[in-house]
């Protein structure tokens, strides 16, 4: 496989991770941070770019599923991370899909209830699912580059149109805040999840590819799908605070999306624009269908009958949840999203690590210190804070919802040293 090939599997990466959130978190992030927008840009790019392409890169070398990335700590703890992460999946971001189908391209011209949206278009999603249609892939395939052209028209006018000054921001901590706004993306579970399925692909098209090379072509296609990923969200982080003056505080996420792409592209161009990311949401929302149907059809011998009854389950879920707005959807994620995060974080990053770093000791001692040190954190997301204030600053970066950073870092060097020596010292 050459260069080429190379490059069609970059394009198949970035329309697995190219969803709601990649498009909807960074313009009013933008809008937030003001004149602070590149602290905000490097924050949601070491979180939804760096942390998901390293992802990436970690199931390159492990040449393996989701199940093997926390398999170190035990094989029941990893099935009950894969449980987890699928379970999270199709309750929050798949229905989000449908809710900004509805925010972006039916309620503003139809004037529908999102109720009839989310039925309807989970029920294409459960027809398509059971069908194993090709469609859905081959429209993502034919979207995603025709996506990124428009939105680089709309960053490209904005951005070279403006005239006036930057505006002061309202974000206190603009880095940190971009870290936490890129969690929402779910890039780094995206990647935990796709990284096997671009796996199984790569063996499947190319079997006579032996592990390296294999490694080669995904790490090197991850990289370019994370160049385009950086470039999009630095150019709509930029365009959210150029319009600042346009604004007046109050509008969603969707609603400053729209205003940017009717600002650069006119009527028209927001409807065609509408059109274009509700497709691609459409596809994203079966793809993370079948691969849960997938999973737990798996655990019970590949049976037809779990497949399609989760896909059911997930279909009705999504109808429940998809009609709710986009704003309400982040909301309730927050919760999930700090106590599943840090650990899919750690676990990427010690499976980037060579194995001689991360004996099953020191991968099992890193994760349940992160998973401690992330339960104030999210307590304090759902209404219970007292714990992290009777902790005050006892714990670094706590007060940016971060507390779980450098105990896990200490731990790992401490660990890593210990195990290291007893290692060198053994016959």
């Amino acid at each position: 496989m050459g260069k080429r090939s190379q490059l069609i599997l970059a394009l198949a990466l970035f329309s697995l991770f190219f969803g709601a959130g990649n498009l909807i978190l960074p313009p009013q992030l933008g809008y937030r941070a003001g004149d602070s927008w590149w602290l905000v840009v490097l924050g949601f790019c070491l979180s939804a770019v760096l942390i998901p392409m390293l992802g990436i890169l970690a199931h390159a070398r492990l040449q393996g599923g989701m199940f093997a990335f926390a398999k170190k700590v035990s094989s029941r703890f990893s099935l009950g991370y894969c449980f987890l992460v699928y379970g999270i999946s199709i309750a929050l971001p798949a229905p989000r899909t449908a809710s900004v189908t509805h925010e972006m391209a039916i309620g503003p011209y139809l004037g529908s209830s999102p109720l009839w949206t989310s039925l309807f278009y989970f029920g294409l999603v459960f027809v398509f699912v059971l069908n194993r249609s090709r469609i859905s892939s081959l429209i993502g395939k034919w979207l995603t580059p025709i996506i990124l052209l428009v939105l680089l028209a709309l960053i490209g006018n904005i951005v070279f149109d403006f005239t006036g000054g930057l505006e002061r921001g309202v974000l206190e901590a603009p880095f940190s805040e971009g870290i936490l706004e890129g969690y929402q993306t779910f890039d780094a579970i995206g990647a935990v999840v796709v990284g096997g399925v671009i796996l199984i692909s790569l063996n499947l098209e190319a079997p006579e590819l032996d592990a390296k090379q294999r490694f080669r072509q995904i790490s090197g296609a991850g990289w370019l799908a994370g160049a385009g990923l950086l470039i999009l969200y630095t150019g709509l982080v930029l365009s959210g605070a150029l319009i600042h003056s346009d604004l007046n505080g109050t509008e969603s996420r969707t609603e400053i999306l729209r205003m940017l792409s009717e600002l650069a592209l006119g009527g028209n161009g927001n409807l065609f624009l509408s059109i274009l990311i509700s497709l691609a949401c459409f596809t994203t929302a079966v793809g993370i269908v079948t691969g849960t149907a997938d999973f737990v059809s798996s655990r019970f011998g590949n049976s037809g009958l779990a497949y399609k009854l989760t896909a059911l389950i997930a279909s009705l879920l999504g109808v429940i949840m998809g009609q709710l707005p986009v704003d309400y959807i982040i909301l309730v994620a927050l919760p999930a999203l700090m106590f599943i995060y840090p650990l899919t974080i750690v676990l990427i990053l010690l499976n980037v690590l060579p194995n001689s770093w991360t004996p099953a000791p020191v991968f099992r001692a890193v994760v349940f210190t992160t998973l401690l040190f992330s339960v104030p954190d999210f307590l304090a997301t759902i209404g219970f804070d007292s714990l992290r204030e009777s902790l005050g600053d006892s714990i670094p970066l706590m007060q940016y919802q971060l507390s779980w950073v450098l105990p896990a870092m200490l731990v790992f060097a401490v660990f890593h040293l210990v195990f290291a020596k007893t290692s060198q010292v053994k016959p």
